[in-house]
């Protein structure tokens, strides 16, 4: 499976400002959550890569990505039908291939040298299938994500079998449908917001678009356990941690994060030591 086009999401409405926001990367650059993102997607390999904005957004995104501009292709979502919607208008661009997926309120920090997305990209070339990456949440995170089902694939205790996929479970349903035998008990395998797809989920998505209803939202979720029953789909886990700039406090964590792995670590960790210093002492200067 050769993978070098990747599709980065943007357009829903709560993703929009956040794919803005500025912060401090892991060289002490200061850059937009979405030019992070874009560098990861680079670094993973990619040649091409398709932007899913709101229709209003291209010259924030330009100004936003700096230098790479020139490098992506901006197109428009312009129905907001869903997140399966989004990525369906990049059908044209995947054209029948494999393709790498990022959204885009979620950075990732990998374990090694090597990003979350490469390392995906490497371990769907090799299983020749798709993969998602996935982590470990308890029950009570399980509100904010797609969470799936499964098996563990033998003699690789980071790599699973996906057969249902369902997105925002209950506590009750994830129970009944999405305990994985080797997990610890309360916990599930929730999306990382990372994913290399298939054509298949191009054309499950299409079908999907073409038989909505009304004002019937396309989900992407539905699709991904679609395409569990058609052909072989993973889920990989253990990659590094993904932090969702959306939820409360998701900027100031994705911050922490990136600053505790990169140049100005050291700077960093003596600032808190001195906040929390400062907190001890009743505000007093240290």
């Amino acid at each position: 499976m050769k993978i070098r086009k990747a599709v980065i999401t943007a357009a829903g409405r709560n993703q929009r400002s956040l794919a803005l926001q500025q912060l401090v990367d892991r060289d002490g650059e200061q850059k937009s959550v979405l030019r992070i993102i874009v560098v990861e997607a680079l670094d993973a390999g990619m040649d091409e890569i398709y932007v899913i904005i709101h229709p209003d957004d291209q010259a924030a995104y330009e100004q936003a990505v700096t230098r790479h501009a020139g490098r992506l292709e901006f197109v428009p979502q312009t129905d907001a039908l869903g997140y399966g919607h989004a990525l369906y208008c990049a059908r044209e661009f995947v054209a029948g291939e494999s393709f790498l997926h990022l959204v885009g309120d979620h950075l990732h920090v990998g374990r090694g040298a090597k990003g979350c997305a490469r390392q995906l990209v490497e371990s769907a070339s090799a299983e020749d299938c798709a993969v998602s990456a996935v982590q470990h949440v308890r029950e009570s995170q399980l509100p904010y994500y797609g969470t799936v089902g499964g098996r563990k694939v033998p003699g690789r205790p980071d790599l699973y079998t996906v057969e249902q996929v369902i997105e925002k479970p209950s506590p009750t349903l994830a129970e009944e449908e999405l305990m994985v035998p080797g997990v610890r008990v309360g916990h599930y395998l929730s999306f990382f917001g990372v994913h290399v797809l298939t054509p298949t989920v191009m054309e499950i998505l299409t079908e999907h678009v073409t038989q909505r209803r009304g004002d019937e939202s396309v989900g992407l979720s539905r699709a991904l356990a679609e395409l569990a029953s058609r052909e072989r789909y993973l889920a990989s886990g253990r990659l590094g941690w993904c932090y969702d700039v959306g939820v409360r406090y998701g900027i100031l964590k994705a911050q922490l994060a990136l600053a505790l792995c990169g140049n100005d670590r050291d700077e960093v960790l003596s600032h808190l030591v001195e906040l929390l210093a400062q907190r001890e002492h009743g505000g007093a200067t240290v």
